[in-house]
């Protein structure tokens, strides 16, 4: 049974993918910070999931957390901070957790498990990303740099680890239906619809089977590519 690790797992992409990745039959560990109830919930549902809280803001609990599970197969890289602030008002103690939670936690969850993976020749990291990533974002600024840097991540160790059978790929969610876009209003919603091609938001379940499928078998020529989900926009 093969191992998957999934930072943020009680949030809403990353819960669906805990369930996607557990009807493949993989073993799930449940990365969780604060949301402790819907942590405990998941893993009830969950049969042989294993909980582990962590704060990606501390990196001492990071490296703890990647030496907890050296097993694991497939590395999910969800867990993110949001912040929607002008750039120039942000603080240096928000500015230092989004950064600490978006990128450098990947990077040291990263740098760890691919030492597994390199000496079994064989492993995935993905890493989420965000159409941020790709285009910026206006009062999101600190947002965007950590998801273009996911981007670069992704791509260039790719490159490296390749060679030894190992693939790192990226997925760039559009507008999804998750908590973290409950901030917006009926008429901003709407508004951003119209420039959707296909209409409507995303959903997590549909980001997650984007995930399992760069796990899989099926994407086993796929390495350093950076797939959109975000219905064209």
């Amino acid at each position: 049974m093969k191992t998957v690790l999934i930072t943020g797992a009680s949030g809403g992409i990353g819960k669906a993918a805990a369930r996607a990745f557990h009807r493949e039959g993989y073993r799930v560990i449940l990365h969780y910070n604060k949301n402790e109830e819907g942590a405990k919930a998941l893993a009830a549902e969950l049969e042989n999931a294993v909980l582990y809280r962590a704060d990606l803001a501390d990196r001492a609990q990071v490296k703890t957390l990647a030496e907890a599970f050296p097993e694991t197969d497939v590395l999910v890289n969800n867990a993110a901070v949001d912040l929607f602030a002008l750039f120039d008002l942000v603080s240096e103690e928000q500015a230092k957790e989004l950064y600490e939670v978006n990128l450098f936690a990947p990077l040291t969850l990263s740098r760890i498990l691919v030492k597994g993976m390199l000496s079994r020749g064989e492993g995935c990291i993905l890493n989420m990303s965000s159409m941020f990533g790709e285009t910026g974002g206006s009062c999101e600024v600190d947002y965007s740099v950590t998801k273009a840097a996911l981007i670069g991540l992704t791509k260039a160790l790719a490159k490296e680890v390749g060679p030894a059978g190992v693939r790192v790929n990226c997925v760039c969610p559009g507008v999804i239906q998750t908590p973290m876009n409950d901030r917006l209003t009926v008429e901003e919603a709407e508004d951003l619809m119209t420039s959707i091609p296909l209409d409507r938001f995303g959903t997590p379940e549909e980001v997650a089977e984007a995930l399992v499928f760069l796990a899989s078998s099926k994407a086993s020529y796929i390495t350093g590519a950076v797939l959109d989900v975000n219905g064209g926009i």
